[in-house]
């Protein structure tokens, strides 16, 4: 039994590394969602994110610190000193310009930028199902893949792109409280299909989020000549219908909870307030 344990905790613990690195990267939309959209009501959720976030970040320091000097040996120490410069004069910009009621501010605009950019990692978990398929072809037992790596998986691939889920309603709650809802349902076609071709991009051509800065000619290259044969179109479609169908079967679990959780909360509010009104009141000192 202790071999069995022994042999499950490696399995897992090979994947630990990845998976932070991946689950932090579809947390960031998620975060920047809470910022630029709607701020939860709950709690839990606000600093549970922001927890998950610290804690998949603390282990992914490592590849963080080497993709940063990836992208410095990149594009040069002066494209990122100049970077740096016109995002803290943008920033002030902001702060003494920009501040006319309703009217959003270029900090907005960058965040939303580097929202939609990380978005497709969320939803790139899903693809992260062939490291299963590996590692089951590896040899491990039934009852390591059973009992240790599918949960872990599963648990791995919910958060995701649970995170996901959660970036996109917020967009759409922003939406609906500009007064915009009729535009929702076009808004997250157009994300799923961003997603879509974020996927095909990362997962089959291995671009990352940060070729935006680093390497967009060959970015821009690729989208205009390569996404458009059959394979990677056919590719792009499937993914785009399940992520769509996922997103809704998600969305709808999700709404449901949250109904069933604020209706509770708000039934035993008033009867609590019920139950005050109804004590008699005690005039002695």
């Amino acid at each position: 039994m202790m071999g069995l344990i022994l042999e499950a905790l490696q399995a897992m613990g090979h994947n630990v590394r990845w998976m932070s690195w991946n689950l932090f990267l579809a947390l960031v939309p998620l975060g920047l969602s809470f910022w630029l959209f709607r701020k939860p009501r709950s709690r839990w959720l606000l600093w549970g994110t922001g927890f998950l976030l610290g804690a998949t970040f603390l282990s992914s320091t490592r590849p963080v610190f080497a993709y940063l000097k990836h992208i410095v040996q990149d594009v040069g120490k002066t494209y990122v000193l100049g970077a740096i410069a016109i995002t803290l004069a943008l920033m002030a910009l902001d702060i003494w310009v920009l501040r006319q009621r309703g009217v959003r501010s270029l900090r907005w605009w960058v965040g939303f930028f580097w929202f939609i950019a990380f978005l497709p990692n969320a939803p790139y978990v899903l693809t992260d199902i062939i490291h299963l398929i590996r590692q089951i072809k590896e040899g491990h037992s039934v009852w390591i893949v059973t009992l240790a790596l599918i949960p872990q998986y599963l648990t791995f691939m919910l958060a995701g792109f649970g995170a996901y889920v959660l970036s996109v309603m917020n967009l759409g709650y922003y939406l609906k409280q500009q007064g915009w809802s009729k535009f929702i349902l076009a808004t997250e076609i157009t994300i799923h299909a961003l997603s879509a071709i974020g996927i095909y991009l990362g997962r089959f051509i291995r671009f990352n989020t940060w070729d935006i800065l680093t390497n967009p000619d060959a970015l821009v290259n690729t989208v205009m000549n390569d996404l458009i044969g059959k394979r990677p179109v056919l590719v792009m479609a499937v993914t785009f219908v399940v992520i769509a169908v996922l997103y809704w079967v998600m969305k709808q679990v999700i709404l449901g909870i949250s109904q069933r959780f604020y209706s509770s909360k708000m039934q035993s509010d008033l009867s609590g307030e019920s139950a005050t009104a109804s004590e008699p009141i005690d005039l002695r000192f």
